[in-house]
C-alpha cells in the first residue's frame, strides 16, 4: 500500500506512514513498545517512530529528521524523557528528503496545517 507524507515541518521533520495518498487514515496493528533507549539519536537523516503523548503508542507513522533533534532522544524514565525511537537512517537520497522538507504546506481535508500542498507518496522503500 502506498503511503503519503502527511506532515512537513521545515527545519524539523517530514512524517509519513499513517495515511494513503488521499489522506485516508491507514489501518494499523497494535502499538509497539517505545524503544527510544536504544542508543540511536534523532540526528539529521535518521528515521524514527512517531507517537502520541502516550509512551507506547507508535503504530505506522514515522518521521525523518531534517536536522539534529536531540531533544527527541530518550533522557529518562519519566513523561518528558521517554523520547522517540530512532531505528534507521537515510543512506541515499537525503537531497530528496530536503526537497520534501521545503514544500509549501497548509490545511488540507481534516488537517489544520503542515500538510504538503503537493502530494508526495512513498511507492516503495528498500532495506539494506
Amino acid at each position: 500500500m502506498k503511503v503519503r507524507y502527511s506532515r512537513v515541518v521545515p527545519g524539523f521533520v517530514i512524517q509519513a506512514g499513517g495515511h494513503t495518498a488521499d489522506l485516508t487514515e491507514k489501518p494499523t496493528r497494535e502499538a509497539i513498545p517505545n524503544e527510544a533507549a536504544n542508543g540511536i539519536s534523532n540526528r539529521r537523516g535518521t528515521i524514527a517512530m512517531a507517537r502520541t503523548a502516550e509512551r507506547n503508542s507508535a503504530t505506522a507513522q514515522f518521521y525523518i529528521n531534517l536536522v539534529d533533534n536531540l531533544r527527541l532522544d530518550y533522557s529518562g524514565e519519566n513523561e518528558k524523557g521517554w523520547g522517540y525511537a530512532a531505528f534507521g537512517e537515510v543512506i541515499s537520497g537525503m537531497d530528496v528528503v530536503d526537497k520534501i522538507g521545503a514544500l509549501q504546506t497548509g490545511a488540507k481535508g481534516e488537517f489544520p496545517g503542515q500538510v504538503p500542498l503537493t502530494t508526495v507518496t512513498i511507492i516503495r522503500a528498500y532495506r539494506e
